[in-house]
């Protein structure tokens, strides 16, 4: 088992950090990792952390839900209903943003159910998942191969849309992965990037035992400045920067999960997300999860 050490900082290049919490991987390991926050631009990320070699036994759980569409367990038929609910939602965003009805690629696909919903919503379709089991179920669901992670298989400028749910907290090469994204956009294509915010009242209220620290799966933990200079730092222009409402109920789940070591009362669960929502109202729209629209231009008025 080897890990690596980060000695500056992703977003900035600064090589001071100082501690900022201790959390315990709740979901495989039960081990301790650090999350450091930079002292220039206060970007947070998991520091040490396993390398890109080691990183996927980290994974090897049969109740980790985006590489196993029948896990089991209260949290996990949760997720399967709001993934549901939020499918449709997802491909009407990226109609609403994408200049046109072509070519997308879905970054870290998991099981393919969004690529499913554009494929028939008439999108042509690409996915990349690293994770096996995952791809498998992912290339039987949409009738057409899913490979590993490989973007040099693509032209530059082919694509009119790349999305990556809840994928670039994931992702080892942070700043070499950005710079491949962007140069496979069109000049006029749209990237949609969704992460959990580091700033929501959940990630406050709950602390070390905040679900969306997930590490060490989770590398990176952003906020909207930090993301919005990342973008800056790979020359795409920030459009919108959109909440996910959804996600406030469902890492609170999983949070009062880790809080107690089962899963919270359902008014428990339901009165945290509400006031995390109800804060994000509040506060410049600090929601648990943001999703952020971004492009290689403004488009045209």
């Amino acid at each position: 088992m080897s890990y690596e050490r980060l000695e500056s900082c992703p977003v900035c290049g600064k090589p001071e950090f100082r501690n900022k919490l201790v959390v315990e991987d709740k979901t495989v390991s039960h081990e301790s990792f650090a999350i450091v926050q930079c002292a220039g631009c206060s970007f947070q990320f998991t520091n040490p952390r396993p390398s890109a070699a080691d990183i996927g036994r980290y994974y090897e759980s049969d109740d980790y839900v985006s590489h196993n569409s029948g896990a089991a367990g209260l949290v996990n038929q949760a997720y399967r209903v709001a993934r549901f609910f939020t499918m449709r939602r997802k491909v009407g965003l990226l109609d609403k943003f994408a200049p046109r009805r072509g070519k997308l690629l879905d970054y870290g696909c998991g099981t393919g159910h969004f690529l499913a919903a554009a494929k028939s919503a008439s999108w042509q379709v690409s996915g990349l998942e690293p994770n096996i089991r995952a791809r498998e179920e992912a290339s039987q669901r949409l009738g057409q191969p899913i490979t590993e992670e490989n973007l040099t298989a693509f032209e530059p400028g082919m694509f009119d849309a790349i999305t990556l749910w809840h994928v670039l907290e994931h992702v080892h090469t942070l700043n070499e992965t950005l710079a491949r994204l962007t140069a496979l956009l069109k000049p006029d294509g749209v990237i949609l990037i969704a992460v959990p915010n580091v700033e929501s009242l959940d990630a406050q209220h709950y602390r070390e035992l905040w679900a969306a620290y997930d590490v060490p799966r989770h590398l990176y933990h952003f906020a909207p400045k930090t993301m919005a200079q990342l973008l800056k730092k790979h020359k795409l222009t920030l459009r919108e920067t959109l909440p996910m409402p959804l996600d406030a109920y469902y890492v609170s789940m999983l949070s009062e999960k880790h809080k107690a070591e089962r899963a919270g009362g359902l008014f428990t669960v339901l009165k945290a997300g509400y006031k995390s929502n109800l804060y994000a109202e509040q506060h410049e729209g600090q929601y648990s999860s943001l999703l952020y629209v971004a492009g290689r231009r403004t488009p045209a008025a």
